[in-house]
């Protein structure tokens, strides 16, 4: 059993670190040894856990299965072992944590906030940034970041969370212009984009060929915060591809409703990314025990 749960928790850092060279710099293991552990897994199990490919590996159906139950056993195993390390012994020492300036508002700092008032010798530093910040240099203890990472030497990164960007509108929009029904009408109605820099974002669906169907919004509306195109939809100024985490209320006092309700847009990753060292402090693990546990309740 030991060999089992050994072998699942390195098929899952393979998974999260998109692929075995990755896994094995953050498991401290060759590519090799990693590969093998792989492959004696998925002879126990008499599955394919991955397409291989001479440059990378992908999940097969099974292998996705597999990933999403062992993904969230291994978060209940961890969340537990905290548990009792908490319980043992006193979650102190300040820990500084930057964050995205929306989402951290809205769902990470309240989780945080709550985790502190649990422990009282726990202080907290919230960096609120849009930013890319250097998880070193800036000496954070925590980095929070909404989508896909970049391969780092020096850092290790858990996925807390995810969320779906769905398609909004007003009920007085979808009274006067109706709702379209089908990806290929968005380009009919009025929508409010989001930009930066002179770049206008794409709005992403997955499609059943497992390809995203990207659409090119053209509005004579660009904002770059995403609350401000919320409160555009809400005037009935055109369509939003929104969070459900950032307009909950707007949603449950029904000024905004979800379209294409068939159609759920692009999955946003969210990860903890912490600096690479011989043993994590309890602060910084019990902070992301919590998170994994609690953000997705948050978010819902």
């Amino acid at each position: 059993m030991n060999d089992d749960l050994a072998g699942i928790a390195v098929f899952v850092e393979a998974v999260n670190s998109g692929g075995f060279s990755a896994a094995a710099a953050r498991l401290n293991l060759s590519r090799s040894a990693v590969g093998k552990t792989v492959a004696k897994l998925e002879a126990r199990l008499g599955v394919l856990l991955f397409h291989r490919t001479t440059r990378s590996q992908s999940l097969t159906e099974d292998g996705q299965l597999f990933y999403e139950r062992c993904s969230r056993a291994l978060e209940e195993i961890r969340a537990g072992k905290s548990m009792i390390d908490s319980g043992r012994r006193s979650v102190s020492g300040r820990l500084r944590v930057s964050m995205p300036v929306l989402f951290g508002r809205s769902c990470v700092a309240p989780v945080l906030a709550n985790l502190a008032q649990q422990h009282p010798e726990l202080a907290l530093d919230l960096d609120f940034n849009d930013h890319l910040v250097n998880v070193q240099e800036d000496d954070f203890d925590l980095v929070i970041r909404n989508g896909p990472l970049e391969s780092s030497t020096s850092l290790l990164a858990r996925r807390i969370a995810s969320y779906s960007m769905t398609v909004w509108a007003a009920p007085s929009y979808i009274e006067t212009r109706g709702a379209p029904r089908a990806v290929d009408e968005i380009a009919g109605h009025d929508v409010i984009a989001y930009g930066r820099s002179g770049r206008i974002y794409g709005w992403r669906f997955p499609m059943n060929d497992a390809h995203q169907r990207v659409i090119q919004p053209t509005s004579r509306l660009c904002f770059n915060d995403l609350d401000a195109i919320a409160d555009a939809a809400v005037a009935g100024m055109g369509l939003a591809w929104l969070p459900f985490w950032l307009i909950r209320d707007r949603v449950l006092s029904g000024t905004l409703a979800q379209v294409l309700g068939d159609h759920t847009g692009h999955v946003v990753d969210i990860y903890a990314l912490w600096p690479k060292m011989p043993r994590i402090p309890l602060r910084i693990r019990v902070a992301i025990d919590t998170l994994v546990e609690r953000l997705p309740k948050v978010m819902t």
